[in-house]
């Protein structure tokens, strides 16, 4: 289990000094970003009842559930706020869709109040270091079909909390092990267009709270969680990977800067369509009316998540976010992609369904990502009715990997969030907010900004 040790060695040896100023500042702009989600999310209809249920659960007063103020069990609030900042599948992630921020950071916070405070340093460098852990196994990885929050999100957000609540390096390999036998999801949800898609996100952090309070009490776990022959590498790597690849450069060389921030509120896999689509229109100045089709070619994996026939079911935001042709039709009739696009009144207007009725897609293997089955890009085609074809290919959408958003950029998703949210938080909060976390480093009790995020405070 020497790999498994290293990787405990990481999360819990390495200092604040030991990270690089840009991967720390890259960090800061994840936690803003997902706490921009929290709160633009904590009103959805599913959210409040989600909110409603784990009070009516009740226990122990430990965590906050975040912009309510109400206080649960730890793993509780952790598994509700984690739901929440999912809720508009507008935060980071890393390729195939791994939501790693949306856990870790509500576990993070979660850890922080049952022990008793953190410094926003120590908040920081635990947020940084589950969050590479997170990237680290999903560079070995090969899910095909598992959900990726699901399976690799649960061991960041574990580390991160178990450092926060001080585990030893056996509580830690405990921790990790324990985390391992929670790993589960299906991307079936998101093509199914079901709530589970959020769910999942929380299932992740209430495993994560669960499996470092276990480790504390010494519940074990296989120590050979990675390595082992039925462990991570076997099962999730499909035995592609050696031990030593997730352990290569680590500490060095950090893989979470392959996060993609979202510039659109949809999945991942709808983003450099909505860009190739919104650039056309652009240029062209084109109009709905003068299109007669739109040809749209993503990757294979791509095509599986987001390219089937846009149809609204029980969950009309969710059916449009991990839809390409809806993605495509909003951008062309609105001329953008924003949060309200989202909301069901939006989605069923009828000009979309005739939008959504010119729109093709297509799986083209060429736009994989050379010796992978991955790949964001896409390729878009769009014939006008007078027969003029216009043409824009989007290797590397803003805010992938390789064209990252600007901090500019990260506050603009913020205050989006904060436009967007149905009970907006004081403009004299959201500044508070902002600052705190550009200046982290300098707080003396992180559980200060859970008191800036409650709404109904004054």
């Amino acid at each position: 289990m020497e790999v498994e040790r290293k990787l405990v060695g990481f999360v819990l040896d390495t200092k604040y000094e030991d990270l690089p100023q840009g991967t720390l500042d890259f960090v800061k702009n994840l936690v803003l970003g997902v706490i921009g989600t929290t709160i633009a999310g904590s009103n959805e209809e599913d959210c409040k009842k989600m909110i409603g249920l784990v009070k009516e659960w009740g226990g122990r007063q430990e965590a906050t559930i975040l912009t309510d103020g109400h206080k649960v069990p730890a793993h509780a609030a952790a598994f509700v706020n984690s739901i929440l900042a999912r809720a508009l599948d507008y935060e980071d992630g890393l390729t195939p869709g791994v939501h790693f921020t949306a856990s870790i950071v509500p576990a993070a916070l979660a850890a922080a109040e049952l022990a008793g405070g953190c410094k926003g340093k120590d908040f920081l460098v635990a947020v940084l270091l589950g969050s590479e852990l997170t990237a680290k196994l999903n560079s070995c990885s090969f899910y095909d079909g598992f959900d990726p929050t699901g399976i690799a999100s649960v061991f960041g957000a574990t580390a991160a909390a178990g450092r926060i609540m001080h585990l030893n390096s056996a509580e830690m390999l405990d921790a990790l092990a324990l985390a391992f036998n929670r790993a589960g999801g299906s991307f079936q949800c998101n093509i199914d267009g079901v709530l589970a898609v959020r769910t999942i996100q929380g299932f992740v952090s209430e495993g994560s709270l669960m499996a470092a309070r276990l480790a504390q009490k010494g519940i074990t776990g296989p120590p050979n969680f990675v390595e082992g022959i039925y462990g991570y590498l076997h099962l999730y790597g499909k035995d592609r990977f050696k031990p030593q690849d997730v352990t290569k450069d680590l500490g060095t060389k950090f893989e979470l800067h392959n996060t993609l921030c979202k510039r659109y509120p949809s999945c991942g896999s709808t983003l450099s369509s909505t860009e190739g689509i919104l650039e056309i229109i652009a240029k062209n100045d084109l109009s709905p009316e003068e299109v007669a089709r739109v040809e749209i070619r993503l990757t294979p994996y791509g095509h599986k998540l987001v390219g089937h026939q846009f149809k609204i079911g029980n969950s009309p935001r969710v059916d449009a976010q991990f839809n390409v042709q809806y993605c495509v039709a909003n951008a062309i009739l609105r001329k953008s992609s924003k949060l309200i696009h989202f909301e069901e009144s939006f989605i069923k207007d009828p000009q979309i369904k005739d939008l959504v009725q010119k729109i093709y897609v297509i799986p083209d293997p060429a736009l994989q990502d050379p010796g992978s089955e991955r790949g964001l890009s896409s390729d878009v085609a769009v014939t006008l009715k007078g027969g003029k074809v216009y043409h824009q290919f989007v290797k590397v959408a803003r805010g992938m990997p390789g064209n990252p958003l600007s901090k500019d950029e990260h506050l603009e998703h913020f205050q989006d969030c904060m436009s967007y949210a149905k009970k907006p938080l004081p403009k004299r909060k959201i500044n508070k907010i902002i600052s705190l976390i550009d200046q982290i480093e300098k707080v003396k009790d992180i559980r200060n900004l859970i008191s800036l995020m409650l709404v109904s405070s004054k």
